[in-house]
């Protein structure tokens, strides 16, 4: 939001600029351009790494990296060192969330995909359909595939020779390396009016395979950084700055907000600062932080939290932490921690093209030049030494990913389930234990009447009074009675009773419902057992009876439990609930183990410390409250009923909100897993066997290029078997 003018004291004028080199060690945040794979942000991270003292994590995903930096170490030298790494660079400032998205953004790749099909799709056709090779065919097809294989995968060739600028290779330079040969041998062949076979089709089918499986790994690209916005986003824009106690409020923009100010907030609005009541009462929806559905009541003395939402009563709050200190802006930062040192694979294709791409040049030189001097046959030694390059073209090494991701993709869409990429399924794929929140994940975030001593009659009265009222509590009571029998009675005198109940006068009976407690220091003779119950009720004086309110379990909990524990992982319940609650849903689920009471930043903190026990967990929740401990795990699943907030942080989406989608998408992860490692062999280990038979001349580049084609429509009729997947 834009900065307001600063008041001494105020957040804008403490900031601090970047600290200078002689400081002490600190903590830096950097946005990068131009990462297009897990070998650019390792790349970046061992750069950085090498200066003295310093120690940084790069995340792809928020193409930014968070660098802690000793003393002795300026700004200035962890930018140009990423600039000179080949990508670019600058120092954030502010608490966003920003991220940088440029090479591989959607909105750039998909006009080159668009352009790959109109032009591409018919060189393809027109190849492999032999009776439609006319006269001159070969120069229809290079001209068709020219636009594809320059400006379509130009990306590929961009992010290639950036890698090549910095002293390494990666998927890029595979794919760049295949595109560029096959192309220039068959230009070459065409222009000499040779008979020979041309691989413009090849060329183009990589370019739009890969641009369509980058497309999909691009949908997460920005996931973290929506994310944070999302919490940014829930903080109040302004505030009503009460100068001195009995003053008319004046409003001024909430980042302004100074420690110690008095604001006033109305119902229904947003609390804008960290602080503490000093007048007025109310119920406070905390569920942005708790996860619970039920507000809380709070009273002069009572603290707020900055983003909650102010339900009935006007308060007058003091603020006590704003700006970057507030519990919101902590949130978002721990979110964007835990995605930063969140522990990405780097793709088994990056690893293997690192060395591949060296020794596959190595073996074409020696070829040539073992032709070439050993027998004297320098054209011999050419052909062969192209036919290493042809035959060792990545093109189903390339499509073995983004293949089976696609396929993948489109039938977990079709189940309900979304899946960012392909780091999310290798995730899966390890997995022992999986943490579940529980409301609005294992239960549906409603409270309901679980059951009553009430009589039909004296129900009826609570319902009828309870109706005045907002508060889940009250409607759930409200929702407990026929309706009809409530919509008649006459209802007066209603009022809210701060501490948890209400009062009114209905059908000339005076009704009284709140905790036990409550009705006790209004003169009425409770008895013991009601103190279980939760909530109690009296008419005219006297004690009628209790109700017990809980939240709804969801439909297919208890069988989505059974089949997690079927696939041989433990289960955990992790929520911000009492224990009791905590242990009765738990129970009524299947679940043995119970973390109850957890805070927000608590529940990123009990995630770490089952990672640092040596276990691989998996999180499933739906608040913002879950969003960090959804970014820490190394596997997020965010129910799709849940906050935008949550679903932008999670690897995977449940867009059904069934718990039985929790297992369902893991043995989809892990089918795709084995079928992209089972892809990934079948396609290195085509190159390996085919190079030594390329380099002693056994095969013509014609028949290198066939089998290169067969490779890849091996590889893409493999990914298609996952459509069968149920």
């Amino acid at each position: 939001m834009p900065a307001s003018p600063a008041r001494p004291g105020t957040a804008a004028a403490s900031a601090q600029s970047p600290a200078s080199p002689a400081s002490p060690a600190r903590e830096v945040d950097l946005d990068i351009s131009g990462m297009t794979c897990a070998a650019c942000s390792a790349r970046i991270e061992k750069k950085l790494n090498r200066i003295d003292g310093v120690h940084a994590t790069v995340s792809l995903p928020l193409n930014s990296a968070h660098v802690r930096v000793p003393a002795g170490v300026s700004d200035a030298q962890l930018t140009d060192t990423v600039e000179r790494t080949g990508y670019g660079a600058s120092v954030r400032s502010g608490a966003d969330g920003g991220g940088l998205v440029e090479d591989y953004d959607p909105r750039a790749l998909r006009p080159r995909l668009i352009g790959a099909l109109a032009f591409g799709l018919p060189a393809i056709v027109l190849s492999m359909v032999m009776p439609w090779h006319f006269a001159g065919w070969q120069w229809v097809v290079a001209f068709l595939s020219l636009p594809v294989v320059t400006w379509a995968a130009w990306p590929f060739h961009v992010a290639a020779f950036k890698a090549a600028r910095g002293g390494s290779s990666t998927m890029d330079t595979l794919v760049s390396v295949g595109i560029i040969v096959s192309t220039g041998y068959s230009l070459a062949t065409v222009a000499l009016g040779s008979a020979e076979h041309v691989w413009f089709e090849a060329a183009d089918a990589v370019t739009l395979f890969l641009l369509a499986g980058r497309l999909i790994e691009e949908r997460a690209k920005g996931s973290a950084t929506k994310a944070l916005r999302e919490l940014l986003s829930l903080g109040a824009k302004s505030a009503h700055l009460v100068e001195r106690p009995g003053a008319a409020p004046v409003d001024v923009p909430a980042d302004g907000l100074r420690p110690g100010d008095l604001v006033l907030v109305r119902p229904g609005e947003t609390v804008p600062a960290d602080g503490e009541v000093v007048a007025g009462t109310s119920a406070v929806d905390t569920s942005m932080l708790t996860g619970e559905p039920v507000p809380v009541d709070v009273a002069p003395g009572a603290q707020v939290v900055g983003g909650t939402v102010n339900t009935t009563g006007a308060l007058t709050v003091r603020t006590q932490r704003v700006g970057a200190d507030s519990t919101l802006a902590q949130l978002a930062q721990l979110v964007s921690r835990a995605q930063a040192g969140k522990p990405r694979m780097q793709r088994l294709a990056d690893r293997i093209s690192a060395v591949f791409v060296p020794v596959v040049f190595a073996i074409a030189l020696a070829t040539l030049l073992g032709w070439g001097l050993a027998a004297g046959d320098w054209p011999a030694g050419l052909r062969a030494g192209l036919t290493v390059l042809v035959i060792a073209c990545p093109c189903a090494l390339g499509l073995a990913t983004p293949t089976a991701l696609a396929v993948s993709s489109g039938r977990g869409s079709q189940l309900g389930i979304l899946v960012s990429g392909a780091e999310a399924l290798e995730s899966a794929r390890s997995l022992d234990t999986v943490v579940l929140d529980k409301t609005g994940t294992i239960t549906e975030g409603r409270m309901r009447v679980a059951g009553t001593t009430l009589a039909a009659a004296d129900l009826r009265l609570a319902a009828a009074a309870e109706a005045m009222s907002e508060h889940p509590i009250a409607r759930a009571i409200a929702a407990a009675a026929p309706q009809e029998g409530t919509a008649r009675a006459a209802v007066c005198d209603f009022a809210a009773i701060p501490g948890g109940g209400v009062r009114a006068r209905v059908d000339g009976h005076r009704v009284l419902i709140g905790r036990p407690g409550l009705l006790r220091e209004e003169g009425v003779d409770v008895p013991p057992a009601a103190d279980g119950a939760g909530i109690a009720v009296a008419v005219d004086g006297s004690y009628r009876g209790s109700a017990a309110v809980a939240d709804t379990v969801r439909p297919g909990a208890r069988e989505a439990i059974a089949q997690l524990h079927a696939l041989g992982l433990s289960t955990v319940l992790l929520t911000g609930d009492s224990e009791a609650n905590a242990r009765a849903v738990a129970a009524e689920v299947g679940i043995a183990e119970v973390r109850a009471d957890v805070r927000p930043a608590d529940k990123s903190d009990a995630i770490a410390a089952l990672q640092a026990a040596g276990r691989q967990t998996a999180m499933v929740g739906d608040g913002i409250n879950d969003a960090a401990a959804l970014a820490r795990a190394n596997l997020g699943i965010a129910m799709g009923s849940g906050t935008d907030a949550a679903i932008a942080a999670a690897d995977i989406t449940l867009m059904r909100s069934d718990p039985r989608q929790i297992p369902q998408a893991i043995r989809l992860s892990r089918a795709t897993v084995r079928l992209i490692r089972g892809n990934l062999f079948w396609a290195f280990a085509y190159n390996v066997a085919a190079l030594p038979v390329a380099a002693l001349g056994l095969l013509n580049p014609m028949i290198a290029g066939a089998a290169m084609a067969f490779s890849s429509v091996f590889v893409v009729l493999n990914s298609l078997r996952l459509l069968r997947f149920r």
